[in-house]
């Protein structure tokens, strides 16, 4: 068995292969993990809950964009998890040529959405991503990681415009029954899920003709079968995609 750990800033994404097949995942909130011994803990429960041995996990592949989970996750490896571990960054293996300018501000998760994707679909492929924030990763035909967009996500706008204006409610990230709203909660709705969903579709429309030719698009992220409906530029949802892309890396360096 091999574990698959996607630490996001608003969620950590746990997953485990057994030949090849993601049987059990998880997703919990970020802050959950504070310390080594509350990750461990963490690990455990979740393992115990589908009645999964750890002693049975051989390995461990890690993408994670906050600094001190990874820390945590290193500390849990050498005392707790004396198994094979790979820690997803620009360095590792993982088959594309990434050619941002700095190659190392590249979140691990976007590296793993791309190397999932491309392995999946081949290029030139367009993954996008709704976590925290909404981005867009470019993948050549030739296997070159070219750059992307990162935007916010919806679940950030709505917090920033709750936050923002003490008399706006923070809302429930769904579509309204029409793009009028008839109150507060719906008008916010309406701007939100609409106006992401344009966002989305304008920038693939502008990708597009800067690349110059067709491309595929493939969606992952919590919200992307939610928006999928307002999406035609989306040729498929993936909502795995990161977790998948962990473990292809894994199975590279291990």
């Amino acid at each position: 068995m091999i574990l698959v750990v996607d630490v996001g800033n608003t969620n950590i994404t746990v997953g485990i292969y057994q030949q090849d097949r993601l049987t059990y995942h998880w997703r919990l909130a970020s802050k959950i993990a504070r310390t080594e011994d509350e990750v461990w803990l963490m690990l455990k429960v979740l393992c115990e809950s589908e009645a999964v041995e750890m002693a049975g996990i051989q390995g461990l592949a890690l993408g994670s964009v906050v600094p001190e989970v990874s820390t945590l996750f290193r500390r849990l490896i050498e005392k707790r998890m004396p198994v094979k571990f790979v820690e997803v960054s620009s360095e590792t293996e993982c088959g594309l040529r990434i050619l941002y300018e700095n190659p190392r501000a590249v979140g691990a998760d976007r590296i793993c959405n791309a190397v999932a994707g491309y392995r999946k679909y081949g290029g030139p492929l367009v993954v996008v991503d709704f976590g925290t924030a909404t981005t867009f990763d470019v993948i050549s035909e030739r296997a070159e990681y070219l750059g992307g967009i990162i935007a916010p996500g919806l679940e950030s706008a709505s917090k920033s415009l709750h936050h923002a204006a003490a008399k706006l409610p923070q809302v429930d990230l769904q579509f309204p029954p029409s793009l009028i709203g008839r109150n507060t909660e719906t008008s916010i709705q309406s701007g939100l899920m609409y106006g992401g969903a344009e966002m989305v579709e304008g920038l693939i429309k502008r990708l597009k003709k800067e690349l110059g030719s067709s491309c595929s698009v493939v969606a992952t992220g919590g919200l992307a079968s939610i928006l999928l409906p307002e999406l035609p530029s989306v040729d498929r949802v993936e909502p795995y995609l990161t977790l998948e892309g962990l473990y292809m890396i894994y199975q590279m360096n291990a």
